[in-house]
């Protein structure tokens, strides 16, 4: 259990290689143990971390270290041995950075879930060997599924319970398969684990000669993740207005949530629908040729307009909706009060906030079928889809096109506390 010397130090990723995976599963599955395992096998590890592991191991009389620890952090999930909160935590390899969600497994924390999934490159949901594919299972890639993670691995845990038996990982993996097909996954990878022993999760195990993918790391470091948002049309909701009077500078400020910009391009200004060409695009770092998602810019225009926080520069021949009736799909997160018809809100979208009417409750969703059931109302962990009436309007996206301009939160307006996440399917 020790750490690099200077002598083994690697050189590490940069961090536009970044890639955010989340952890999913039922209860007892082993999501923060397989965390662990991935931090402690590939030496992220700090020494401090170690001695912490190994202490608690001693006053617990523990065999050996308890990975799980390393991000069950707070004191009810140490004594409970589950995780309530959703962990993140950081660490790089030779070959990319990462940052991992580790997501509870239980039904009353959905929306911890949801939190934790909805900017995901990837979801590993995984599923004990021993019990197959469990209701928690089924809610876990169906939300995955409707929060439109682009990936996701398989990950059956605990194969040296069941003698490591292919015809096992293979019935699970059929099952799975049978299951996602109408969640219309794009891309899911199942790969056969012991994350307590370590089996395929940093390094390849010998106990499986029958399995010859890779290691969930080596997967993790190769999987492509040319972010989806850069492909599609370009759009920067602007955050700030950065204004230099000695140098006579203004440029417009935010992080580009689709497609790309670079100097000359014609752009778009809503809500007034002028039309205006970049001089430049600047960083923190300096002048771009070109910038894409999700890349934070500072935009010059040729024309002076009346350019604020909450108004969106996008491609003139692909504009999103600038919309006041919304259809969306809602993962309602507090206990009281219930959403239901003539709920006054607020909806911060991309910059801009504006205050929301709850005008329908449509259905809502069972999250391990994908059926949906009649309701009047939205409790806690509930998805559903709900209408929406604004004072004012959002430019907006699908959902299932873009994550940023298609996503949003409903905010208590006296408690200003955050009570939903927002996934448009519709604007009008």
């Amino acid at each position: 259990m020790s750490l690099p010397t200077d002598a083994e130090e690697r050189s590490f990723a940069p961090a536009d290689s970044l890639l955010r995976f989340a952890t999913a599963g039922a209860v007892d599955d082993g999501k923060s143990t397989l965390i662990g395992r991935l931090l402690h096998d590939s030496r992220s590890l700090l020494a401090d971390q170690l001695e912490m592991l190994e202490l608690v191991g001693r006053e617990r009389g523990d065999d050996g270290l308890d990975l799980a620890m390393v991000t069950d952090g707070l004191r009810a999930e140490r004594e409970q041995g589950i995780t309530i909160d959703v962990a993140h935590r950081y660490f790089e390899t030779a070959h990319r950075a990462f940052i991992i969600a580790d997501t509870p497994g239980h039904a009353q924390y959905t929306r911890n879930m949801v939190t934790g999934a909805s900017t995901a490159d990837l979801a590993i949901v995984l599923v004990d060997a021993r019990n197959g594919l469990t209701e928690q299972s089924r809610r876990h890639a169906v939300l995955a599924g409707l929060l439109r993670v682009p990936r996701l691995v398989l990950a059956v845990n605990k194969m040296d319970l069941v003698d490591h038996d292919h015809e096992v990982f293979a019935a699970i993996t059929a099952e799975f398969a049978r299951f996602t097909a109408e969640l219309e996954l794009p891309e899911v990878t199942a790969i056969p684990i012991s994350a307590l022993r370590g089996d395929n999760v940093v390094h390849r195990s010998d106990r499986m000669p029958w399995y010859e993918g890779p290691s969930l790391l080596e997967h993790l470091e190769r999987v492509h993740i040319e972010d989806d948002r850069a492909a599609g049309d370009f759009r920067l909701p602007v955050q700030y207005v950065i204004r230099a009077p000695e140098r006579d500078y203004r440029g417009y400020a935010g992080q580009i949530s689709g497609g790309s910009v670079h100097e000359d391009a014609e752009v778009l200004h809503l809500p007034s629908g002028l039309r205006t060409r970049v001089t430049a695009v600047d960083t923190a770092d300096g002048a771009l040729a070109e910038a894409r998602a999700p890349q934070s810019v500072s935009v010059r225009l040729a024309d002076e307009i009346d350019v604020g926080r909450g108004d969106l520069l996008c491609a003139p021949d692909a504009p999103p909706a600038a919309a006041t009736e919304l259809t969306a799909r809602v993962c309602w997160m507090a206990a009281n009060p219930v959403l239901r018809p003539g709920t006054r809100l607020l909806l911060k979208h991309t910059t801009r906030t504006v205050k929301a009417l709850v005008t329908a409750v449509h259905h809502r969703v069972d999250v391990t079928t994908l059926h949906r059931e009649p309701a009047a109302e939205l409790g806690l962990n509930d998805i559903g889809e709900v209408g929406l009436r604004l004072a004012q309007p959002v430019f907006c996206d699908p959902y299932e096109r873009n994550r940023l301009t298609g996503g949003g939160l409903l905010v208590d307006e006296a408690m200003h506390a955050t009570v939903g996440a927002v996934m448009i399917t519709e604007a009008r």
